[in-house]
């Protein structure tokens, strides 16, 4: 149900965000008979709708799609959902338990409430809380490169999150900057739509679409990969990239090496705007295509490893499949591109968290790099918590595959009003578990 914020009211919970992991919680509160409200600064779900290219597609099966009490019954569940099923399938399930989202406010402060709590500042007025949980995910603003002002205003330049399609931009050649999941797809869009194509790679890894007869990711939650804690892992990892690989036209390798047997142009890591050998303003590139094309395959391949192994310790019946080889290879490392040839950038680089709206509370719960301190989300600040952070408590912590266990625990800690997060830095204030209670 759709609800509108009442001024000076209060409530046990509050949850930041309407995407699916603010909706799983939600549905773990509905359950347990707490009173909660959902603020979702723009609409339920919008992200799926907003900040995706009109050929998106999933990368994990769609039977990863589960939620609390909801789960992908589709009649594909190892395709793969086109971006505005995502959305429909998302928006029917805050439908299916009445979640009390109200749409259209932004959260733009938080800090403690004298006695217990927290005072919740919103562009529709002010609530007050027992318990915040900010389930904003990790990725809020899009990222360019410094240098980026240093190209003509004559190019075109669009982060991934605003690129839409090939039809959109500029007639003529277009640069992709980056080769995490987003930039290896929408390099391969503009090069299906007859675009030429510069990608400057990155160190992301891949892996490969099927091995042995099943979709590897599939392989890889029955080995129970998705369920390792980051804690055995290291907190290095929530900064690692994703693999690449995609789903569309039901799923395929992302292979750039095949991407330039295709005409594609391939350059090691952008560094900046610079002078080419005959002294015109260029794009300027590092000598790492190689080691890069080289390191994606040698990741893709030890997943396979891990397969093959996987098959022999279970003794499963699975068939056997030659190793990649490589289709291509780099005769040079180009080092510029120049910018005249350039009609558009599309920079796909990431993101940077923006945890502003924590106002005062943010130097107890973020850390020196501005990560969120917690243990399971349960930040220092008792009656704080995350949810829907990549590598949260495990790899399937942001996926649609994990939240659901991080929003069935966080609703637990809620309801038996304990708190075992972090200790809080030296000088941090810090309240009272009891504070939390009600």
């Amino acid at each position: 149900m759709r609800v509108r914020v009442r001024g000076g009211a209060h409530h046990r919970v509050v949850v930041v965000g309407g995407g699916q992991a603010g909706l799983a919680l939600s549905h773990e509160l509905v359950a347990r008979g707490v009173d909660h409200l959902v603020l979702e600064r723009e609409s339920v779900a919008h992200e799926w709708r907003d900040g995706r290219w009109d050929a998106f597609t999933l990368v994990t099966p769609n039977w990863h799609c589960r939620l609390p009490g909801y789960a992908y019954d589709g009649p594909d569940p190892d395709g793969f959902m086109r971006r505005d099923e995502v959305y429909r399938w998302v928006r029917r399930y805050a439908d299916t338990f009445d979640a009390p989202v109200a749409e259209g406010v932004a959260v733009t402060r938080l800090a403690r409430r004298e006695g217990g709590g927290f005072v919740v500042s919103t562009s529709a007025g002010v609530v007050t809380a027992d318990v915040v949980v900010a389930a904003v995910g990790g990725y809020h603003r899009p990222v360019t490169p410094a240098w980026a002002g240093a190209l003509p205003p004559g190019v075109v330049q669009v982060h991934s999150h605003r690129y839409r399609s090939a039809d959109r931009l500029p007639p003529g050649p277009v640069l992709v900057v980056g080769t995490g999941q987003s930039g290896t797809q929408i390099a391969e869009d503009l090069l299906l739509a007859g675009r030429e194509v510069h990608l400057a790679a990155g160190r992301a890894p891949r892996v490969a679409r099927r091995y042995r007869g099943r979709d590897c990711m599939t392989w890889l939650a029955e080995m129970g990969v998705y369920d390792v804690p980051v804690a055995a892992r290291g907190l290095a990892k929530r900064e690692s990239t994703n693999h690449y690989v995609t789903g569309r036209d039901g799923g395929r390798d992302v292979d750039l090496r095949d991407f330039a047997r295709r005409g594609m142009h391939l350059y090691g890591r952008a560094t900046g705007v610079g002078l080419d050998a005959s002294g015109a303003a260029a794009v300027t590139f590092a000598p790492t295509l190689a080691a890069d094309l080289d390191h994606a395959d040698a990741v893709a391949e030890s997943i396979k490893d891990d397969i093959d192994r996987h098959v022999a310790a279970h003794g499963i019946s699975a068939p056997v499949e030659a190793r990649y080889t490589p289709v291509w290879r780099p005769d040079e490392e180009p080092s510029s591109l120049p910018v005249d040839r350039l009609a558009a950038v599309v920079w796909s680089v990431g993101f940077r968290a923006d945890w502003s709206w924590l106002g005062p509370l943010a130097g107890a719960v973020l850390d020196d790099e501005g990560h969120p301190r917690h243990v399971r989300g349960l930040s220092p600040e008792p009656g704080l918590a995350f949810l829907g952070l990549p590598w949260q408590h495990t790899w399937g912590s942001g996926r649609f595959l994990g939240v659901a266990d991080d929003a069935r625990h966080l609703a637990e800690q809620v309801v038996a009003g304990g708190w075992a997060g972090p200790e809080p830095p030296a000088g941090a204030v810090s309240v009272p578990a009891g504070a939390v209670g009600g």
